[in-house]
């Protein structure tokens, strides 16, 4: 049966909260997911929320509050004692407690790990805790099932079952030698059909993915999407096996990248959510309006110097919209394909290659919308000469922008900026500016003023 959330369920659930009545909120959260929890805690306050967390256990409490949005998380966390965390942090997988602890200040951090009661489970979560969060090392786990290929078949069996039960779900079974370094993977299959006596080095595979403990989580995220994989191994400088990155934490990292990028995209330059501040949406969004205004300006300032122009031929006026928005969209168009291709590592062939390409389908493109530009200037009774300089423009207008909106975006990513900047306001403007200069350039060219 799905969860419910309503006003009358919270509205409850605050009574039986005040009334102390322990025993019957936890009958209600007996089969309740962790998501469905995490859901209901961002509905509440966060007052009712740390009363829940309080009185139900930990193993389903600790997975909710690593779903929570991280804003509400904090406030929560500071309803709870150090002591409290340390038991919601015991619960979880290392790089999930790493995730919570890193939002502490580092004297709570401290307090809360020395208060962690598997000493072990602590010391890895200070290890991950060195990493940055952007890097392989701050996205892995520790929990992992490893054998060394020294073992035999009945050892290993033996061994894994001690180190199964500190992993939640097992994917993968590593391969390393006496130093730790990481040799390959184990096959369940090469285990269970081979003589117990028979010495892992004779059975496991040497082919193993994996990825560098201070490799972007952005190029660990392309690895796994590359190779399909739900699981890689995580090596430090010299090849030793340090932790594993699951797919559930990269699809985050996919998310996040791609709501940057959307961001980014629509000329927002920093992460905010639609509950932020006044100030800091505005702080994020008024940079790429400024840019905006300064193109409008530009644009005023280029129909301006051709005055004559539009004094003689004033049905020009009316096309200026049209030659700024195609330029603009064709713009947005070929950086949001490049972007995309940029960022699944799949543009083949030299930037040259590409922008004859563009150019190309530009001119493909850019001939269909002349003809209906001049059909549409003979249905109008339009001059013969006005209606070249419209189409001419448009078709030259659509070329530059396709050129512009290709080669900006590989720019931008040889030089480590990341390309996604290309599909906004920044095209769009650009694009409008050399659109009407181009324009109102070839309609002086042509036309008698």
């Amino acid at each position: 049966m799905e969860f419910q959330i309503n006003k009358d369920f919270i509205s409850f659930l605050s009574e039986l909260v005040e009334q102390n009545k322990t025993k019957q909120i936890e009958e209600i959260f007996t089969e309740v997911h962790y998501a469905d929890l995490a859901e209901l805690f961002e509905e509440v306050n966060p007052d009712l929320a740390v009363a829940i967390i309080k009185i139900l256990d930990t193993d389903k409490t600790s997975d909710a509050i690593v779903e929570l949005d991280e804003d509400i998380r904090e406030h929560i966390l500071k309803g709870l004692s150090s002591e409290e965390i340390a038991k919601e942090v015991d619960e979880l997988d290392t790089d999930d407690a790493a995730d919570v602890l890193s939002e502490l200040s580092e004297e709570q951090k401290e307090e809360v790990i020395s208060k962690i009661e598997d000493v072990e489970h602590a010391k890895d979560i200070v290890d991950l805790l060195r990493y940055d969060d952007d890097t392989a090392g701050g996205l892995m786990g520790k929990e992992l099932v490893k054998v060394n290929e020294s073992w035999s078949n009945m050892r290993s069996i033996k061994e894994m079952r001690l180190q199964a039960e500190e992993v939640e779900k097992v994917y993968t079974i590593y391969v390393v030698d006496d130093n730790d370094v990481l040799k390959g993977r184990l096959s369940l299959k090469s285990l269970l059909t081979t003589s117990t006596k028979t010495s892992v080095s004779q059975v496991y595979s040497p082919s193993i993915t994996s990825v560098k403990v201070d490799d972007k989580a952005e190029d660990v995220a392309k690895v796994m999407q590359k190779y399909d994989l739900v699981v890689v191994a995580v090596v430090d400088e010299m090849n030793r096996l340090v932790g594993q990155i699951t797919i559930d934490d990269i699809v985050d990292i996919i998310i996040d990248e791609a709501k940057e990028d959307y961001q980014m995209a629509a000329g927002i330059t920093d992460d905010v959510e639609a509950s932020d501040s006044i100030l800091e949406l505005t702080r994020a969004r008024l940079p790429w309006l400024i840019l905006g205004l300064l193109g409008g300006l530009g644009a005023a300032a280029i129909m301006g110097s051709f005055d004559e122009t539009l004094s003689k031929f004033p049905v020009l006026f009316f096309f200026t919209p049209l030659i700024a928005a195609m330029g603009g969209n064709v713009g947005v168009q070929s950086s949001a394909i490049i972007v995309q291709g940029l960022a699944n590592n799949n543009i083949k062939g030299s930037l040259w290659s590409r922008l004859f390409k563009e150019i190309g389908l530009s001119l493909i493109n850019g001939t269909v919308l002349g003809l209906l530009v001049i059909g549409y200037g003979f249905i109008q009774d339009f001059d013969v000469l006005t209606s070249i300089t419209i189409v001419l423009s448009l078709i030259i207008v659509i070329i530059i922008a396709a050129l512009i909106g290709t080669f900006v975006p590989i720019v931008l990513h040889k030089r480590g900026i990341d390309p996604a900047l290309a599909t906004g306001p920044f095209i769009t403007t650009s694009n409008d500016i050399f659109g009407i200069f181009i324009y109102f350039s070839i309609a002086k060219l042509i036309l008698p003023i």
